[in-house]
């Protein structure tokens, strides 16, 4: 289990802006991992989302994955 959440974000994605709004709005204590300055770390998205590269993605402190922004999220080939 991780102690706090990780979310998957790309600066070129609207929806992860909007997911980290909403995060700090609700004061949930995050990490992130901006995919374009951390480029191998897109190997983890398509690990969590069945072969994805899609933005924003997000694994709650229980272990649990949410991809996209309210079901939505831009996806990069």
């Amino acid at each position: 289990m991780r102690k706090t959440t990780l979310v998957f974000t790309h600066p070129e994605c609207g929806y992860c802006a909007l997911l980290k709004d909403d995060l700090d709005f609700q004061k949930v204590s995050y990490e992130e991992v901006d995919l374009s300055k951390h480029p191998e770390r897109w190997s983890e998205v398509e690990t969590l989302s069945g072969g994805d590269r899609i933005t924003p993605l997000t694994v709650l402190s229980d272990g649990s994955v949410e991809i996209g922004y309210n079901g939505i999220g831009c996806n990069f080939s």
